[in-house]
Protein backbone atom coordinates (compact mmCIF):
# COMPACT_ATOMS: atom_id res chain seq x y z
CA UNK A 1 0.00 0.00 0.00
CA UNK A 2 3.10 2.01 0.13
CA UNK A 3 4.70 4.02 -2.93
CA UNK A 4 1.89 2.89 -5.09
CA UNK A 5 1.16 4.32 -8.53
CA UNK A 6 2.88 4.73 -12.08
CA UNK A 7 7.05 5.53 -12.04
CA UNK A 8 6.30 8.08 -13.89
CA UNK A 9 3.56 9.92 -13.01
CA UNK A 10 3.18 13.41 -13.17
CA UNK A 11 2.33 14.02 -9.67
CA UNK A 12 2.58 12.76 -6.03
CA UNK A 13 0.14 13.11 -3.39
CA UNK A 14 2.17 12.53 -0.06
CA UNK A 15 0.16 12.30 2.80
CA UNK A 16 0.79 11.73 6.99
CA UNK A 17 0.04 8.12 6.99
CA UNK A 18 -2.62 5.48 5.95
CA UNK A 19 -5.77 5.35 7.57
CA UNK A 20 -8.46 2.69 9.18
CA UNK A 21 -9.77 2.63 5.49
CA UNK A 22 -6.77 2.12 3.71
CA UNK A 23 -5.08 -0.64 5.98
CA UNK A 24 -8.43 -2.59 5.56
CA UNK A 25 -8.77 -1.84 1.66
CA UNK A 26 -4.78 -2.10 1.11
CA UNK A 27 -5.45 0.98 -1.30
CA UNK A 28 -3.90 4.60 -0.89
CA UNK A 29 -6.01 7.55 0.00
CA UNK A 30 -9.65 5.44 0.02
CA UNK A 31 -10.41 6.85 3.46
CA UNK A 32 -12.61 9.83 4.02
CA UNK A 33 -9.98 12.56 3.51
CA UNK A 34 -8.70 10.62 0.71
CA UNK A 35 -12.01 10.10 -1.28
CA UNK A 36 -11.71 14.23 -1.20
CA UNK A 37 -8.42 13.87 -3.34
CA UNK A 38 -9.80 11.03 -5.24
CA UNK A 39 -12.88 13.15 -6.39
CA UNK A 40 -10.70 16.08 -7.35
CA UNK A 41 -8.87 14.04 -9.58
CA UNK A 42 -12.29 12.22 -11.13
CA UNK A 43 -13.64 16.12 -11.18
CA UNK A 44 -10.47 17.37 -12.88
CA UNK A 45 -10.08 14.44 -15.50
CA UNK A 46 -13.92 14.15 -16.22
CA UNK A 47 -14.88 18.00 -16.01
CA UNK A 48 -16.44 19.69 -12.62
CA UNK A 49 -20.05 18.70 -13.45
CA UNK A 50 -19.07 15.00 -13.25
CA UNK A 51 -20.49 13.19 -10.37
CA UNK A 52 -19.32 12.01 -7.46
CA UNK A 53 -17.42 9.07 -8.28
CA UNK A 54 -18.24 5.69 -6.67
CA UNK A 55 -15.53 3.30 -4.86
CA UNK A 56 -14.08 2.07 -8.21
CA UNK A 57 -14.08 5.26 -10.24
CA UNK A 58 -12.65 6.13 -7.16
CA UNK A 59 -9.61 4.45 -7.22
CA UNK A 60 -9.36 4.51 -11.48
CA UNK A 61 -9.50 8.36 -10.55
CA UNK A 62 -5.96 7.81 -8.58
CA UNK A 63 -4.17 5.51 -11.25
CA UNK A 64 -2.01 8.02 -12.79
CA UNK A 65 -0.79 9.63 -9.37
CA UNK A 66 2.02 8.27 -7.42
CA UNK A 67 0.54 8.05 -3.79
CA UNK A 68 2.78 7.90 -0.80
CA UNK A 69 3.02 8.83 3.07
CA UNK A 70 5.40 9.62 5.62
CA UNK A 71 5.26 6.19 7.06
CA UNK A 72 3.61 3.10 6.02
CA UNK A 73 1.70 1.96 8.67
CA UNK A 74 -1.55 3.44 9.98
CA UNK A 75 -0.76 4.77 13.96
CA UNK A 76 -2.65 3.99 17.36
CA UNK A 77 -5.43 5.97 18.03
CA UNK A 78 -4.96 7.72 14.34
CA UNK A 79 -3.07 10.28 15.89
CA UNK A 80 0.08 11.51 14.25
CA UNK A 81 3.34 9.29 14.53
CA UNK A 82 5.79 10.61 16.72
CA UNK A 83 9.11 12.59 14.41
CA UNK A 84 11.11 9.25 15.85
CA UNK A 85 8.85 7.04 14.64
CA UNK A 86 9.59 8.96 11.13
CA UNK A 87 12.86 9.60 11.49
CA UNK A 88 12.63 5.60 11.39
CA UNK A 89 10.45 5.14 8.07
CA UNK A 90 12.33 8.30 6.37
CA UNK A 91 14.77 6.09 4.80
CA UNK A 92 12.37 3.58 3.83
CA UNK A 93 10.10 6.32 1.91
CA UNK A 94 12.47 8.49 0.84
CA UNK A 95 13.73 5.14 -1.32
CA UNK A 96 10.08 5.04 -2.85
CA UNK A 97 10.06 8.15 -3.20
CA UNK A 98 13.09 9.27 -5.26
CA UNK A 99 13.80 5.63 -6.44
CA UNK A 100 10.62 4.60 -7.54
CA UNK A 101 8.89 7.70 -8.98
CA UNK A 102 10.28 9.78 -11.15
CA UNK A 103 8.28 12.92 -10.99
CA UNK A 104 8.87 16.30 -9.46
CA UNK A 105 5.48 17.32 -8.42
CA UNK A 106 4.60 16.69 -5.03
CA UNK A 107 0.81 17.95 -3.40
CA UNK A 108 1.95 17.38 0.45
CA UNK A 109 -1.31 17.03 2.89
CA UNK A 110 -0.75 18.48 6.16
CA UNK A 111 2.01 20.15 8.14
CA UNK A 112 3.28 17.04 9.15
CA UNK A 113 3.95 15.36 6.37
CA UNK A 114 5.51 18.83 4.62
CA UNK A 115 8.13 18.72 7.51
CA UNK A 116 9.00 15.02 6.89
CA UNK A 117 10.58 16.73 4.24
CA UNK A 118 13.57 18.16 6.16
CA UNK A 119 14.44 15.20 7.53
CA UNK A 120 17.53 13.58 7.15
CA UNK A 121 18.51 16.95 4.63
CA UNK A 122 20.88 20.04 5.08
CA UNK A 123 19.53 22.58 8.02
CA UNK A 124 19.30 25.31 5.04
CA UNK A 125 16.40 22.99 3.39
CA UNK A 126 14.72 22.40 7.23
CA UNK A 127 15.21 26.35 7.42
CA UNK A 128 13.75 26.99 3.71
CA UNK A 129 10.65 24.44 5.21
CA UNK A 130 10.53 26.52 7.85
CA UNK A 131 9.68 30.01 6.75
CA UNK A 132 7.63 28.61 3.62
CA UNK A 133 4.96 27.28 6.11
CA UNK A 134 5.05 30.55 8.12
CA UNK A 135 3.70 32.41 4.71
CA UNK A 136 0.56 33.39 4.62
CA UNK A 137 0.12 31.88 0.79
CA UNK A 138 1.49 28.72 1.97
CA UNK A 139 -1.00 26.69 0.37
CA UNK A 140 -1.31 29.05 -2.84
CA UNK A 141 2.51 28.72 -3.54
CA UNK A 142 5.05 26.26 -4.06
CA UNK A 143 8.43 25.56 -2.39
CA UNK A 144 11.19 24.03 -4.79
CA UNK A 145 14.01 21.96 -2.84
CA UNK A 146 16.86 19.69 -3.56
CA UNK A 147 16.24 16.48 -2.05
CA UNK A 148 18.57 14.19 -1.75
CA UNK A 149 19.23 10.40 -0.42
CA UNK A 150 21.37 7.69 -0.44
CA UNK A 151 23.08 9.45 -3.33
CA UNK A 152 19.81 9.97 -4.88
CA UNK A 153 18.93 13.44 -5.99
CA UNK A 154 15.87 15.38 -6.98
CA UNK A 155 14.71 19.17 -7.56
CA UNK A 156 11.00 19.00 -5.96
CA UNK A 157 8.36 21.40 -6.21
CA UNK A 158 6.43 21.00 -3.17
CA UNK A 159 2.45 22.65 -2.88
CA UNK A 160 1.22 22.32 0.80
CA UNK A 161 -2.67 22.22 1.48
CA UNK A 162 -3.59 21.52 4.78
CA UNK A 163 -4.76 18.20 6.21
CA UNK A 164 -7.99 17.17 4.27
CA UNK A 165 -9.32 15.35 7.98
CA UNK A 166 -12.69 16.40 9.02
CA UNK A 167 -11.36 16.89 12.42
CA UNK A 168 -9.38 19.73 10.73
CA UNK A 169 -12.18 22.33 11.51
CA UNK A 170 -10.14 25.31 10.19
CA UNK A 171 -9.65 24.11 6.82
CA UNK A 172 -11.88 21.58 5.75
CA UNK A 173 -14.60 23.63 4.35
CA UNK A 174 -11.83 25.10 1.99
CA UNK A 175 -9.67 22.26 1.21
CA UNK A 176 -11.69 21.39 -1.97
CA UNK A 177 -11.04 24.68 -3.65
CA UNK A 178 -7.80 24.87 -2.60
CA UNK A 179 -7.45 21.32 -3.64
CA UNK A 180 -8.95 22.11 -7.52
CA UNK A 181 -6.31 25.02 -7.86
CA UNK A 182 -3.41 22.69 -6.90
CA UNK A 183 -4.70 19.99 -9.73
CA UNK A 184 -5.19 23.04 -12.09
CA UNK A 185 -1.54 24.68 -11.38
CA UNK A 186 0.23 20.91 -11.58
CA UNK A 187 -1.24 18.42 -13.46
CA UNK A 188 -2.09 18.53 -16.99
CA UNK A 189 -5.27 17.07 -18.15
CA UNK A 190 -5.37 13.97 -19.62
Amino acid sequence: MIGLGPPDAPLCIFGRDPGRSEVEHGIAFIGRAGQLVRSALHRRRFGEDAAAPGFEAAVAAGAEVFWLNTVPYKPIGNKAWSMAVKRRFQPLMAELLLGHWRGERVIVLGREAFFWFGIGQAPEVAAALEAFWARADRHDATLTIDYHHAGLSRRLTLAPLPHPSPANAVWFARFPALLAARLQALLPRP
